[in-house]
């Protein structure tokens, strides 16, 4: 895979630090454990399904810290008091990470049948929505400004 050099851009380019660092990243390979999906569940809402089998509520942690969300699962070291002859069953502990777009906020979490569904809602502040802007006809209803001249 080609690694691309964005030091040149880096000097003509002010607050895209973000921008280059989330490019570099693509080039790393990700890990592949555990497997998830990310849907679109309606104009502002989203879902991240992730597969951890085996893990309870209190083996993850979900966390959202400045547009970044961190999955990681832990689980007990249990005692081996049987022989395994096949582990297929992946138990081992994982972080992965989700860089979310702006205005996108966590509202909750559930975890059924192995599956962690972390459900998203994208809320635009009213000062960032767009807005109707009425024009007036001719420049008689533009208001007139009074001043005293001393």
């Amino acid at each position: 895979m080609r690694h691309f050099d964005y030091s040149p851009l880096y000097r003509s380019t002010v607050g895209f630090d973000r921008l280059f660092s989330l490019l570099d990243g693509v080039n790393n390979d990700a890990p592949a454990y555990p497997p998830y999906n990310i849907e679109r569940t309606g104009e502002n809402t989203y879902r991240i399904t992730m597969a951890v089998a085996g893990f309870s509520e209190a083996d993850l942690t979900i966390e959202a810290k400045e547009g970044t969300l961190t999955v990681k699962g832990e689980r007990a070291q249990e005692k081996e008091e049987r022989e395994v002859l096949y582990r297929g069953i992946a138990s081992r502990s994982f972080e992965r990470r989700f860089q979310l777009a702006d205005f996108l906020e966590v509202k909750g979490a559930s975890l059924e049948n192995g599956l962690l569904h972390i459900d998203l809602l994208r809320e635009i502040p009213e000062a960032m929505k767009p807005r109707k802007i009425e024009i007036t006809a001719g420049s008689s209803n533009a208001p007139q400004i009074e001043g005293s001249v001393n």
